[in-house]
C-alpha cells in the first residue's frame, strides 16, 4: 500500500495561533490511549511551541507546513520542552467542560515524589475529566518550580531541607515566588473551545489569568489530597503565603503536625 505523502498527512493537523509578537504552532489531534487506574481511556493529544521567526509566522497553508518541516530538524526542540494538552470528549461543543492548567513537575509527575502533591493532582485531574465526559488537561512545560526551571528547583529543595519554605527558597535564589505565565496555554484553549469552562485548581492566579484573557470561567473545582508528613509544610505554605483557596480536607491533621 502506498503511503500518503507527509504534507497530506500533516497539512490539516497543524494550526498557527497568532499572538502579539509570536505565534504558537499547534499540532494535533493525535489519539492517545492512557492507563488510568487499570482502565484504558483515550484522549486526543496536542502539542505546541512558540515561534518568533517572521517567515514561519507569516507563511500560510501548504507553504507554512513545508517551511516548518524544512526547519524542524534544525530547531533543536529536544534541548527544551514543549507544552501539550490532553483533550477528552466533545471539548469544543460540550456545554460544560473541566480544564486543568497543570505545571510540569519532574519530581512529582515522573518520580512520584511525596514532597509535593503534583503527581496526585495530575492523575486525579485526568480521572476527573474523563468521568465528567468532556475536558482538557494542559501540561505546561516551562512551569517547573513555579517557573524557575528544574536545576533551580533542585537548589531550592536544598534550601528547603535547611528550613526555608517553598516561597522563601525561590525568593532567596533571586526569583519571584511565582513567575508562571499562562498566555500561550490560554491561546490554545481559545482555539479549541469558546464556551465556558470549569477550572480544576486551588490557585486564584489561574482563574485571574483566564478571566483577564476574556474566558468565561465562572466555576472552580478544588483539588486537595495526598497529604503526608513529607508535604504538609509545602501545602500549608500554598495556603498561607501563596494565596491558594480553601484549606485541605484534613486541615486538622495538618494543623496538628505543623504545631508540633
Amino acid at each position: 500500500m502506498t503511503k500518503p505523502d507527509i504534507l497530506t498527512i500533516l497539512q490539516n493537523k497543524i494550526q498557527h495561533i497568532s499572538m502579539d509578537n509570536s505565534t504558537n504552532i499547534l499540532v494535533g489531534p493525535i489519539k492517545l490511549p492512557v492507563n488510568l487506574d487499570g482502565e484504558t481511556v483515550t484522549f486526543q493529544w496536542y502539542s505546541w511551541f512558540k515561534v518568533t521567526d517572521d517567515e514561519l509566522r507569516q507563511a500560510e497553508g501548504t507553504a507554512a507546513t513545508e517551511l516548518l518541516i524544512s526547519r524542524l530538524s534544525s530547531m533543536s526542540l529536544a534541548d527544551g520542552q514543549q507544552s501539550s494538552v490532553l483533550v477528552y470528549g466533545d471539548f469544543e461543543h460540550s456545554e460544560d467542560a473541566l480544564i486543568r492548567m497543570h505545571s510540569i513537575c519532574h519530581t512529582g509527575d515522573i518520580f512520584g515524589s511525596k514532597r509535593c502533591d503534583c503527581g496526585f493532582q495530575l492523575h486525579q485531574s485526568m480521572k476527573m475529566i474523563a468521568q465528567h465526559g468532556a475536558g482538557a488537561l494542559f501540561y505546561l512545560a516551562n512551569h517547573e518550580g513555579r517557573g524557575i526551571g528544574l536545576f533551580s528547583k533542585a537548589m531550592a529543595y536544598l534550601l528547603q531541607e535547611e528550613g526555608y519554605d517553598t516561597v522563601e527558597a525561590n525568593l532567596e535564589l533571586g526569583f519571584a515566588d511565582d513567575s508562571r505565565d499562562y498566555s500561550d496555554a490560554i491561546s490554545v484553549l481559545q482555539r479549541l473551545r469558546s464556551k465556558p469552562v470549569t477550572l480544576i485548581t486551588n490557585n486564584p492566579k489561574k482563574l485571574e489569568a483566564l478571566r483577564a484573557a476574556g474566558m468565561n470561567t465562572v466555576k472552580r473545582v478544588p483539588l486537595w489530597g495526598d497529604v503526608s508528613v513529607f508535604n504538609e509544610k509545602y501545602l500549608r505554605t500554598k495556603v498561607l503565603r501563596s494565596g491558594h483557596l480553601e484549606a485541605v480536607p484534613d486541615a486538622d491533621y495538618l494543623e496538628g503536625r505543623v504545631a508540633k
